[in-house]
């Protein structure tokens, strides 16, 4: 696996030093996103999947599943 050399932090996440954030790195075909407080522990996607649960969520047609 490859681990992305620079991680940038979420402007929504405090704009503090803490440990209550969302960071995300981008390699040339990856999205990696991680918590702070466990940055061993990170989501790998591709920008296609991710695009559209961001608008799904922006857009509140996010389906429910049973």
């Amino acid at each position: 696996m490859i681990t992305p050399a620079q991680w940038q932090k979420s402007s929504f996440s405090g704009g503090g030093e803490g440990n209550d954030c969302v960071e995300l790195a981008a390699t040339p075909t990856t999205i990696h996103l991680r918590e702070s407080d466990t940055p061993t522990t990170h989501l790998t996607t591709t920008p296609t999947p991710l695009t559209h649960l961001l608008q799904a969520i922006r857009t509140g047609t996010l389906a429910q599943h049973p």
